[in-house]
């Protein structure tokens, strides 16, 4: 009986996990947005690499451990590819439009006796209009769950646990649209639009199939000039999943010649009624983050202190990022003949 009370408590964390947190929560997504948006994926031209790992609720026994490993490029454009070697052969085929990106996105997240890997495979196409760009994106999803069985305590021993799979298995697909220009920049993209289901046992009753929900994702932000080569960046990312949670992110970020970063945040908590949670405080947080880059990797750290009551057994969230981008750095504003 008493494994029975844990199994089902188990089952109902996952289907809470699955509605507010199907995928990890990274506090520094605006330095690699593609782990976001698909479209995102070689809109700025570069080659990226990025790793970001991430420890939430620090000193908290079984809080989540997240680590992420993306790479993203784009098929840059050339005039004319010749057929043949003979040098009197007039050029007959154009090469790459320099309109497609593609990506790849792996991470391991953790939580208690749970373990979720998953990965992402990215095609995106790239319109320019005028001095800016909009940019669309389709990605292939995939996701392991697995149950560590062995460090599950229980006083009686029946075999109720020995039925339950130890792995269950998730595939899916999303969806992201993403403009941009030299100053502005804003996305919507869609998580699960399947929602596909997720199969632990063979329970009779069914409570071992769980439905990953659709979820979505609005960002945007904006560069504002202050000093010589000082911006400020305004930006927010809302994230909702139908009929169950939303959360809010603002953030105020200002950077120093593009190699200095820093800034304050504020994300709610999830939940249904997010004006409440906003107010309320209730499981929000205030985040501050910085970085700086050395020509060509950056470096990001951000500190996330929770205000919701388990503030008193954490040491807060830490999260850390290394990125590297190869190329051209003033490509990226070339807005009327880009790449």
């Amino acid at each position: 009986m008493h494994k029975r009370i844990i199994l089902i408590l188990i089952f109902t964390v996952i289907s809470v996990a699955a509605r507010s947190q199907q995928f990890p929560i990274y506090t520094q997504y605006w330095t690699n947005k593609f782990l976001l948006n698909p479209a995102v994926a070689g809109h700025e031209g570069y080659t990226a690499v990025n790793m970001t790992a991430r420890k939430q609720w620090a000193g908290f026994d079984g809080s989540p451990r997240t680590v992420a490993i993306s790479a993203q490029t784009r098929l840059l454009r050339r005039s004319y590819m010749s057929r043949g070697k003979v040098i009197r052969r007039k050029p007959t085929r154009k090469s790459r439009s320099g309109r497609v990106g593609y990506g790849g996105y792996l991470f391991n997240d953790n939580v208690g006796v749970f373990n979720k890997t998953g990965f992402q495979g990215t095609y995106s196409y790239h319109l320019d209009i005028d001095r800016s760009q909009l940019s669309f994106g389709v990605s292939l999803t995939g996701m392991q769950f697995q149950l560590n069985k062995d460090e599950i305590i229980t006083e009686y021993d029946d075999n109720l646990i020995d039925i339950t799979a130890e792995k269950g298995y998730f595939i899916d697909g999303n969806f992201g649209v993403y403009y941009s220009d030299k100053n502005l920049y804003a996305g919507f993209s869609v998580q699960n639009l399947s929602e596909n289901y997720l199969k632990l046992n063979n329970w009779a009753d069914g409570s071992g199939k769980l439905r990953l929900e659709r979820q979505y994702m609005f960002m945007g932000g904006y560069r504002i000039p202050a000093y010589d080569f000082i911006f400020v960046e305004p930006s927010f990312n809302f994230k909702f999943a139908e009929n169950v949670v939303s959360q809010l992110d603002f953030n105020a970020t200002a950077y120093f010649k593009e190699d200095y970063w820093g800034g304050l945040a504020y994300r709610t908590g999830s939940t249904s009624k997010i004006a409440t949670e906003t107010l309320g405080g209730k499981g929000s947080s205030i985040i501050v983050y910085g970085g700086a880059r050395i020509e060509q990797v950056y470096f990001g750290y951000s500190f996330d202190y929770t205000l919701s009551s388990i503030k008193t057994r954490t040491y807060g969230s830490h999260e850390v990022m290394i990125a590297m981008r190869f190329g051209d750095n003033a490509r990226r504003y070339r807005w009327l003949n880009r790449y």
